[in-house]
């Protein structure tokens, strides 16, 4: 599915450079659950939202089947976002004068292949998540981990290919970080989606089928 070359993005600091990626080289086959770990500054998010055409390499390059992701024009490459990749992310992001309905609706909108019936596309998917009774709450009104399952829930809303996850238990306690873990877990064995997570938490990697740890913007360590 993926096919990375020697991917590098340099960041211009306020007195040096600053190398997030070095030369990263990478495959990812269809239907895997992959892990990124390392510590804080290592290039994880950077690789990730590399992936996900939303920041621009330095050098090297990303094919994502047979298209080289930042050969596209601006305007295939927002479409490549919009219909491949659904983003989970710690913060959930979630639109807060919207009901949960609505946030999930929202991808949907932009995407022109869209059948028009979006709100029962998005209760759907918000009743697969055990959401049905919550579909017209503001996200104020939810849990914790009732948001993220919204987040989820609105990533799936153009049926991606890959779903894109930046530390999606960052702010949840235990109990709940293993229910958003089985989420993605069941999406990956069930549906048989692409699944590339960055974490901290150790628990958290084990679930990936592929797990990578980054120094310094280079794969350090890969367990298959």
């Amino acid at each position: 599915m993926y096919s990375i070359e020697n991917l590098s993005k340099v960041y211009q600091g306020r007195r040096d450079q600053i190398k997030a990626l070095d030369a990263v080289s990478l495959k990812i086959e269809r239907g895997s659950f992959v892990a990124i770990t390392g510590s804080s500054g290592c290039g994880k998010t950077t690789l990730l939202l590399t992936l996900g055409g939303l920041i621009r390499p330095s050098s090297g390059s990303v094919h994502f089947e047979d298209r080289n992701l930042y050969d596209l024009p601006k305007g295939e490459l927002s479409m490549f976002r919009n219909r491949k990749i659904g983003f989970v992310l710690q913060t959930f992001n979630l639109i807060p004068y919207l009901s949960a309905l609505e946030n999930v609706v929202l991808p949907m909108v932009f995407n022109s292949d869209s059948n028009g019936n979006g709100n029962a596309h998005a209760a759907e998917l918000l009743a697969q998540l055990g959401l049905a009774d919550r579909q017209e709450h503001l996200p104020r009104e939810l849990s914790i981990g009732q948001q993220q399952r919204v987040a989820i829930a609105r990533a799936l809303a153009n049926d991606p290919d890959v779903i894109l996850a930046d530390e999606p238990t960052g702010n949840l306690d235990p109990a709940l970080s293993e229910e958003i873990l089985t989420v993605l877990k069941d999406l990956n064995e069930r549906d048989g989606r692409t699944i590339i997570m960055v974490t901290h938490s150790p628990l958290a990697a084990e679930y990936g089928t592929m797990r990578l740890r980054l120094k310094d913007g280079r794969i350090e360590d890969r367990l298959n």
